[in-house]
């Protein structure tokens, strides 16, 4: 059968033959053991729906094989023999395009260069899904190669409920991970629902189909670490940043610090993980001896160098042994996956990576035992640095809030609104001011056809628009202009691309809209092709993060989440292509609601109206939140936006004298 047979036939009549577990791949480790006997019948019930009648009695030995092995019904027979990669949109079959452009998306979380754990349907951070089971993939890109643009896919946490009549302006896909009732959104809830295999983990972006492999947070991670050595007033060369965590997301940290300047030690304690992205270049050397790191940044610092160096081993020992050693670190933070805990998001100290693995799903209430341990060793040993002048700061994966409940010395001694802990998130002193309340934030797009000269043609294009706009613009926002102009021109040479031909790029509504009219031009006079727009859901708007997207905010209102379920519904009656809103993100479950959007750009003057209408709403939506709050740098934006549009009307705060008070 061709690709495009093989999409169209969907679950196939003819159960394939079983498949071979590969090691050599990076498996999602084995989740704990949830459920109760009925709920394990109950399980097979749920994964057997997809099937006829006749495959029962052949499917259930293997299903439940795999619930006792895994913890999960993957479905691994039914994984496809094809290639899994992001293809020119002219290869796939349908009737939409936009359809088109969405398996395409898809097919890119899921590719093994950009995938965590392919065969898991897992695309970053431990447990970010694209599905649950490839039984919903199979039926996912049947239907999306069956529907028209007067139909509606709707997505219920990986499932693919079906195709329902809607209209050409409608999205065509809208998506849900994890949307539980609040009482029911702890860890275990979680756990025991995705076995039953009713609700998913989508992350930000994996269970959105907007992941573009690390380099979507690299250019977040470099404006961060510049902006952290500016903070402190250091020349980021001959500087030491040190950090942790290569998984789906992370190698973004040393490449961001090799952009910066400055050298890079990030620990990671899985060597196939490490060893995958030293081969892609995110890294430039590997160490798996302590002493010898210790001697190697030593000689880095001296000389000056710009290197990335992975440490294999636990971040607990680097941080111990940079203080034994008076290493000095200028820039310290983390980015294991913390958001979950219990289930390989975090490993303990003095545990080989195999044992951890054992103990996580055979024995998790000493495996919890040992991280929080862990966890208390790691925060003292940044203690002792800051302590010495290290600047460190929470990169918004919950570890500051896991190593609180574990008991560590991380509390403001004097806490305020906002500022329980003794370090910031990064939000709160770097990326909420200077960023996101100016309206800057995460602006991704794909080109569709695949083709690198678009992909270097919109980067011109993004290029020539913001160095005109930056000729008139405010003095408040020149610096990020500055920095998003030296991004764009380095992208090439920094070779970002990890899957399909993508380019992320800060840049505020106005910048946005812009370039996405510039795209659309382009398209239509045939310079490019299609253009797939999106974002992280990272952003101004889009989430709800009481100690990440949002920790900036000291009003009292870090805790809800209007402004998130307000960014969807707004973006899916304004033009989106697909819409989708989860609860988890990358801080964990019940932590936060998320929402993101793709739009596809054909080069009409549909597209051209949608784009207007939904990047402004889907900026200025939460830079209005963020102005009620009364930060001032979105005051100055909201103004700004509404002098530019006279239809907007946002209600602005007034201030309270605090002597009244």
């Amino acid at each position: 059968m061709t690709f495009q047979e093989q999409i169209a036939q969907g679950i196939p009549s003819v159960l394939p033959n079983t498949k071979p577990y590969e090691p050599e791949i990076n498996h999602a480790p084995k989740r704990k053991e949830i459920l109760t006997e009925e709920e394990k019948k109950l399980a097979l019930k749920n994964a057997l729906r997809y099937f006829e009648a006749k495959h029962h009695a052949e499917l259930i030995p293997e299903f439940k094989d795999e619930l006792e092995k895994y913890g999960r019904i993957y479905m691994y027979r039914l994984r496809p023999e094809y290639k899994m990669y992001a293809r020119p949109i002219s290869e796939y079959p349908g009737k939409s395009e936009q359809a088109k452009a969405i398996m395409l998306m898809i097919q890119n979380n899921l590719d093994y260069a950009v995938a965590q754990h392919p065969h898991e349907l897992i695309t970053y951070g431990g447990n970010g899904a694209v599905f649950q089971n490839w039984a919903q993939y199979l039926l996912t890109m049947k239907y999306l190669a069956e529907m028209t643009d007067e139909q509606t896919l709707v997505m219920y946490s990986g499932h693919p409920m079906g195709l329902f009549p809607s209209h050409k302006d409608a999205p065509r896909v809208v998506v849900t991970n994890g949307m539980v009732i609040p009482n029911y959104s702890k860890p275990d809830d979680w756990e025991k629902m995705n076995a039953l295999g009713v609700s998913q983990y989508g992350q930000m972006t994996a269970g959105s189909y907007m992941y573009i492999g690390p380099q979507g947070i690299v250019h977040g991670t470099t404006i961060t670490v510049l902006n952290g050595f500016r903070k402190i007033n250091k020349n980021p060369n001959g500087s030491l940043f040190v950090t942790s965590g290569l998984g789906g997301m992370s190698g973004a940290q040393p490449k961001a610090g090799t952009i910066a300047g400055c050298v890079t030690v990030c620990a990671e304690v899985n060597p196939k993980i490490t060893k995958i992205r030293h081969e892609q270049g995110w890294i430039h050397e590997v160490i798996t001896d302590i002493d010898n790191l210790v001697v190697r940044v030593k000689k880095a610092l001296e000389n000056k160098e710009i290197v990335s160096i992975a440490y294999l081993g636990n971040i607990v020992d680097v941080w111990e042994k940079f203080d034994q050693e008076n290493v000095h670190i200028d820039l310290g933070s983390d980015q294991t996956s913390l958001h979950n805990p219990w289930a390989g998001g975090y490993y303990p100290a003095g545990i080989s990576f195999d044992e951890a693995n054992e103990m996580m799903a055979n024995h998790p209430t000493k495996f919890k035992e040992e991280v929080q341990k862990t966890l208390r060793r790691h925060a003292n040993a940044i203690n002792k640095h800051t302590a010495k002048g290290t600047y460190f700061f929470d990169y918004g994966n919950a570890f500051l809030l896991e190593s609180s409940r574990a008991g560590a010395s991380v509390m403001n001694e004097h806490p305020t609104l906002g500022r329980e802990f003794k370090y910031p998130s990064y939000v709160q002193d770097i990326m909420g001011p200077m960023c996101f309340d100016y309206g800057f934030g995460p602006f991704r797009w794909v080109c569709a056809s695949g083709n690198p000269e678009d992909l270097a043609k919109t980067d011109k294009i993004a290029c020539d628009v913001l160095e005109e706009m930056m000729k008139n613009s405010p003095a408040e926002i020149q610096q990020q202009m500055a920095d998003n102009i030296q991004w764009i021109k380095g992208a090439q040479e920094n070779k970002l691309v990890v899957g399909s031909q993508a380019r992320i790029l800060y840049a505020d509504a106005e910048g946005r809209m812009k370039i996405a009219e510039a795209f659309n031009h382009a398209i239509a006079k045939g310079e490019i092709g299609y253009v797939i727009l999106g974002r992280d859901h990272h952003d101004v708007s889009g989430t709800d993060s009481p100690y990440r997207e949002t920790s900036n905010i000291y009003d009292g209102s870090r805790f809800t989440a209007d402004m998130a379920i307000h960014n969807v519904i707004g973006d899916s009656f304004r033009g989106a292509t697909w819409v989708s809103i989860h609860n988890g993100g990358g801080v964990g479950w019940g932590e936060v609601i998320n929402g993101g959007f793709g739009m596809v750009l054909d080069g009409t003057e549909d597209s051209s109206r949608r784009l207007k209408s939904m990047l402004f709403w889907d900026v200025n939506n939460g830079i209005s939140r963020r102005s009620w709050a009364r930060n001032e740098g979105a005051i100055f934006a909201i103004k700004r936006a509404m002098e530019v549009e006279p239809l907007l009307k946002v209600t602005l705060p007034n201030t309270v004298d605090e002597s009244l008070l």
